[in-house]
């Protein structure tokens, strides 16, 4: 939210779902956070966006512990919505984003204006248009997630694109392994993309670790996150046919150079290293599983 009143991206929907911070936080974790934030935003959109193309949109995304996440409004602005758009996250953050789309016009009538068919359903924990569907369910669950999101008219045969962004770390590898796998064996075309730490074992990294405890935030599933080698082999490991991650650092370096410059003179820093070091501690990791040659 902060990134986004400062200029880093644009996205006239988050301020419907986040109140403006009012505290600045101290320059350098300003500088290393916000370009980071902003290399995340930008790198995992091109990676939905180049699935939305091959596939002419029509396929489907599952976004995954999806949050207040504003993409689905950002798509139809674009007029790159796919066939349909699932979110999955907790029941309690869902009624919570529920509650912001039913209250906020500017978010409830792209869903109406995108709607067609039956009437739309929407309750406590739940909403289903026939491109939008919130769902409340615990990913830690496969079989469960799976009856959810074909009650809300999930397609298997439809190529999909599943986004998890910093969400898996959050769950035991066994759990994570689980997840993957369910994906890697419902849908016999589809991506999966996955924004999460990376190099943790090291000195960086276990003061990441530290800091996050002592906020009683416990990282349940870092022990994936030792390399890019270690990101990859799960994916591998669990039913994907290719792999590929790499380490914001690399993301930045891929990113159009004029808007780099842009963003790097909104906020001064003197620290390049604190940064990079940051960066290369997160990595976008992405795999796909193919039976049609997409």
């Amino acid at each position: 939210r902060f990134a986004v009143s400062v200029g880093y991206w644009k996205d006239p929907y988050i301020q419907y779902f986040v109140r403006q911070a009012k505290e600045r936080k101290a320059p350098e974790i300003n500088r290393g956070k916000l370009a980071c934030y902003y290399a995340r935003v930008h790198g995992v959109s091109y990676l939905i966006k180049a699935f939305l193309k091959k596939t002419e949109c029509n396929c489907q995304i599952v976004n995954l512990g999806a949050g207040m996440d504003t993409l689905f409004w950002r798509l139809k602005d674009e007029n790159l919505l796919p066939r349909k758009y699932f979110e999955v996250d907790f029941p309690m953050i869902v009624a919570r984003k529920i509650h912001n789309i039913k209250s906020k016009p500017p978010l409830s009538k792209p869903i109406m204006e995108s709607h067609s068919g039956d009437s739309l359903l929407i309750d406590s924990h739940s909403l289903d248009s026939s491109r939008y569907s919130i769902v409340g369910a615990d990913l830690r669950f496969s079989s469960d997630l799976e009856e959810k999101l074909k009650k809300h008219n999930l397609d298997i045969h439809l190529p999909t694109l599943l986004v998890a962004e910093c969400v898996l770390v959050y769950m035991t590898p066994q759990q994570s392994a689980n997840l993957l796998k369910w994906a890697a064996s419902t849908f016999p075309v589809a991506m999966f993309i996955n924004y999460e730490q990376v190099n943790m074992m090291d000195r960086f990294g276990q003061i990441m670790i530290e800091n996050l405890q002592r906020r009683q935030c416990n990282l349940a599933g870092v022990e994936v996150c030792r390399s890019l080698d270690s990101q990859r082999e799960r994916l591998l490991l669990n039913g994907w046919e290719t792999a590929r991650a790499i380490d914001m650092m690399k993301v930045y370096s891929f990113l159009p150079q004029a808007d780099v410059k842009r963003i790097e003179g909104l906020e001064f820093l003197d620290e390049k290293e604190l940064f990079e070091q940051l960066m290369q501690h997160y990595c976008i990791c992405w795999a796909s599983k193919d039976s049609s040659n997409l």
